[in-house]
Order: C-alpha cells, then sequence, then structure tokens
C-alpha cells in the first residue's frame, strides 16, 4: 500500500506522480534515476540531491548536497517549517503536505510531498481523579481581544507565512464590519493586554524607543501562530456582525 506521494514541479497529471510505500526510497536530483526517481533539471541541483523513505504516516528526508540547506515547509501551517542541514540523513518530517525547497544558483526550486492524513486519538480525561491542569493559554474567542489577535495572524494563516504584519490602522479597517466602533486606541489597548495576557511584554529597560508596538505585534503573532492559538477556522470573528445581532 502507498503511503507517501511525491509530486515533481510543475505536475500536469496523475500519471507524474511518484508513489512509495513505507520502507520504500526514492532519489531526487539533477541526474535521471533508472529506479524511477524525482529528476531536477537545473543546473544547480546535485546529481544526487537527496532521497526520500516512507515510514508509515510520516517521511523521511536525507540531504545528499555538499553545502546547501533545504527547507521543509508546511504550507498549511502559518510559516511551520524545518531546515535539513547538508549530509543530514533520515530527518523525520511529520507535515501531512510538505514543500521541499532547494536552493540552486540563485533560484529556489521545489517540489511537494503528501503523507498520510494524520491519525489522532481521543484526549478526553473523563472520569480521572484529581484537578484539572491549568489551561496553557486562556484566552475568550469571544472577547474583542481575540479578535485583534485573529486580525494580526489573518495574512500569514491564510497561506502567506512571510507577509508583513498589518499596521494598526489596517488592523482598524479589517475589524470595523464586525466592530463598527473600533478606533486606533482600541487596537493598541488590546495589543497591550494580550502582551501582558500571554506575558510578553516587554520592560522598560529592554525595550527599543519607537520600536515596542511593532515588537509586541511580532511576538504575540509568533507565538499564536507557533502554538495554534489562532487557527485558520477562528478567523470566523472576522466576519461581518449581522444587522441587528450584538456582540
Amino acid at each position: 500500500m502507498y503511503s507517501v506521494i511525491v509530486v515533481p514541479p510543475s505536475c500536469g497529471s496523475v500519471i507524474e506522480q511518484l508513489r512509495i510505500g513505507t520502507g520504500e526510497r526514492v532519489e531526487f536530483g539533477r541526474a535521471e534515476s533508472g529506479s524511477g526517481g524525482l529528476t531536477i533539471a537545473h543546473e544547480g541541483v546535485p546529481r544526487v540531491a537527496g532521497e526520500i523513505a516512507a515510514h508509515r504516516t510520516f517521511w523521511l528526508l536525507s540531504n545528499l548536497s555538499e553545502d546547501q540547506t533545504y527547507v521543509v515547509e508546511n504550507p498549511e501551517g502559518a510559516g511551520e517549517h524545518i531546515k535539513v542541514a547538508p549530509g543530514r540523513v533520515e530527518a523525520p518530517v511529520p507535515f501531512e503536505l510538505s514543500r521541499v525547497t532547494l536552493p540552486a544558483a540563485g533560484d529556489l526550486l521545489s517540489f511537494d510531498v503528501w503523507a498520510p492524513r494524520h491519525v489522532f486519538r481521543s484526549v478526553e480525561r473523563g472520569g480521572l481523579e484529581g484537578t484539572g491542569t491549568v489551561p496553557a493559554f486562556a484566552l475568550d474567542r469571544t472577547k474583542r481581544y481575540f479578535a485583534v489577535l485573529a486580525a494580526l495572524c489573518e495574512r500569514r494563516l491564510r497561506g502567506e507565512p512571510r507577509a508583513p504584519l498589518p499596521a494598526v490602522e489596517e488592523i482598524v479597517e479589517r475589524l470595523r464590519p464586525s466592530w463598527p466602533k473600533v478606533s486606533r486606541s482600541a487596537v493598541y489597548w488590546n495589543i497591550d493586554y494580550l502582551a501582558v495576557k500571554l506575558r510578553l511584554r516587554p520592560g522598560p529597560e529592554t525595550a527599543e524607543a519607537g520600536r515596542r508596538t511593532h515588537g509586541k505585534k511580532e511576538s504575540l503573532a509568533s507565538l499564536a501562530l507557533r502554538f495554534d492559538l489562532v487557527r485558520e477556522d477562528d478567523l470566523v470573528v472576522l466576519a461581518p456582525v449581522p444587522s441587528g445581532a450584538k456582540r
């Protein structure tokens, strides 16, 4: 049974995809492989650039180049990625959907790898005795501050992991349909509140003059995206409020 699918650059049909099962391997590089590997015809790609191995619900990447680091991104992860250094063998890649990027003589070449859907077990703790676990991040998705955090992370959640964060004025305009009375001062207040609530607010002795708001925004977005405090599904809080509804 095939468990991993390798999608070549500019793949035009299902026939061009490479399917490998658990325990099987496929090489990729500039040289054509007689065993049906992935050929990337670019002078900046090593003849044998690397190897992909399928292993149950994940896959392994070997970087066989001499001096280039490969980056494996999760296209659905708002910037989530891993780096595989030259010579690194069988680095595990945990993403369901992955984009492998190879630096090649000034170009960035990429191909996709699809792994099986992740399997989850129930995490319900019903029936266990004793006190409950204190939440790591106590966020109320019905509050204004969460809408500000969602607007802050929106671009990166929508598939632009390197997108610049919106300015406060842009956040105000984004929130206006769901929060008609929003103002710049209200957004600033909620950013400050989030920084304190999530324990990210810098002390006055460490903050750089003129950069405190930008630094807090970047810290908030990085923390929220790293720990999935805001997911793409949460962007519904930015939807316009129906006429007559209250929030």
